[in-house]
């Protein structure tokens, strides 16, 4: 298994995890939604809590020149951590919701 194809499976196998143990509320879907073709991937959660709509992004993760670049995420440990305790090497994550000013003083890659 080449290494594009492991990045591919282990985002797929965090998210889908998360949307396993996601919402306690019956009226709200967590979803998953994996596009191969252009490398994206988002945990979201749709619904409705009594009279407000619910459509909130959790997690979005692109491939992007064999980066794994996490666009956003609103989870507590964050899918950084869970990516490296996996194997991936944290010069492979971007952590793209950080200005790239930023990013030099995380222990990710910049771009």
């Amino acid at each position: 298994m080449d290494i594009l194809d492991r990045d591919r499976e282990l985002i797929e196998k965090i998210l889908s995890d998360y949307a396993e143990i996601s919402s306690s509320c019956e009226e709200i879907q967590a979803e998953v939604i994996f596009d191969r073709h252009r490398d994206r991937y988002l945990f979201v959660e749709v619904g409705w809590d009594k009279y407000k709509r619910v459509h909130d992004c959790i997690i979005h993760v692109e491939i992007i020149d064999g980066k794994i670049w996490i666009q956003f995420d609103g989870t507590e440990e964050g899918i950084a951590v869970e990516l490296t305790q996996a194997g991936v090497p944290k010069e492979q994550i971007v952590l793209g919701f950080k200005p790239p000013h930023v990013r030099p003083y995380t222990d990710y890659a910049i771009a």
